[in-house]
């Protein structure tokens, strides 16, 4: 709030001086409209990069909560990553591991029970978000079909 205050006096003081122009040039004036204008214009600039900064840690904060939100709820991470195709990809997942990052099958784990050689090539992780992501590789390097899934969609 300070800083919203500190730019809108600054900012009028600016203004005044833009209407006042004289000010600047009057032999008696210059000196002390200078100092003004240019203290105004440095407090313009401080308050625009503390406001900046403070909106920058926001996002990063929003970022990291949706990210732990992301890396601990399944359905929301598929969601996440297939987006319009997020019903089909839930019902893969159910199908494969009831949304069990921890599955295991044999050499089939995580959420989309991806193979040995599949998780080679597209990464696997621990998190829903890591499998979610991974699987969504391997659909669009498929072709975008769930051809390589036990589970269909349709089922």
């Amino acid at each position: 709030m300070h800083h919203v205050s500190t730019m809108r006096n600054s900012t009028s003081v600016i203004r005044f001086f833009e209407h006042h122009r004289w000010l600047l040039r009057d032999s008696r004036f210059r000196k002390e409209a200078k100092v003004r204008l240019v203290a105004a214009r440095h407090a313009v600039a401080v308050a625009v990069a503390h406001t900046q900064a403070r909106a920058a840690r926001r996002a990063r904060a929003t970022h990291r909560r949706m990210l732990a939100r992301l890396q601990n709820s399944p359905v929301e991470a598929i969601c996440f990553v297939f987006r319009s195709r997020c019903g089909e990809a839930l019902r893969v997942a159910r199908c494969e591991s009831g949304y069990r990052t921890t599955a295991q099958n044999g050499q089939y784990l995580g959420m989309f029970q991806m193979g040995t050689s599949e998780r080679r090539l597209f990464g696997h992780g621990p998190s829903a978000l890591a499998q979610a992501r991974a699987a969504y590789r391997y659909f669009v390097r498929s072709g975008r079909d769930w051809s390589p899934w036990s589970c269909k969609p349709w089922y």
